[in-house]
């Protein structure tokens, strides 16, 4: 059975790193359209500076993905992303639950969305603030 575009997603996330981001080429469009919590990028130029940028101080990044949600052309797809960045944590890994949003022309992903806890993957782990967002998910339980 040929490789699919989730396929080669999913090898991706699993392989990703700032020297790796060649391999983009061959998952997204070249006018992509990527969001998340933190940015909006348009064009695979862009979307390559964002993850060599984002990439940087990454020690290990894994993604353990679920069950796809719809089909070609507009899916879902749950992920755990577990992290170590040198920069949250002291490098200690974290969890993070998210969701990714795709949308497929021709093989190739044209737009993407992720949507995940922002906090639970930056806020929660810095000083002071990180202890102000616990104790508000707390009373807010």
């Amino acid at each position: 059975m040929p490789e699919t575009c989730l396929d080669r997603f999913q090898r991706l996330f699993n392989q990703m790193s700032s020297d790796q981001l060649g391999a983009l080429e061959s998952v997204y469009s070249p006018d992509v359209r990527f969001t998340d919590p933190f940015v909006t990028v348009e064009g695979l130029d862009a979307l390559t500076e964002y993850f060599s940028s984002a990439y940087t101080n990454v020690i290990s990044c894994s993604f353990r993905f679920d069950d796809v949600i719809g089909a070609d052309p507009a899916i879902c797809l749950p992920w755990t992303m577990t992290l170590q960045h040198r920069r949250i944590r002291r490098g200690a890994p974290i969890q993070v639950d998210g969701i990714s949003h795709l949308q497929l022309a021709d093989d190739l992903i044209i737009a993407h969305r992720d949507y995940f806890d922002a906090g639970q993957l930056l806020y929660e782990h810095l000083p002071v603030l990180g202890s102000a967002v616990r104790l508000i998910r707390k009373y807010a339980a």
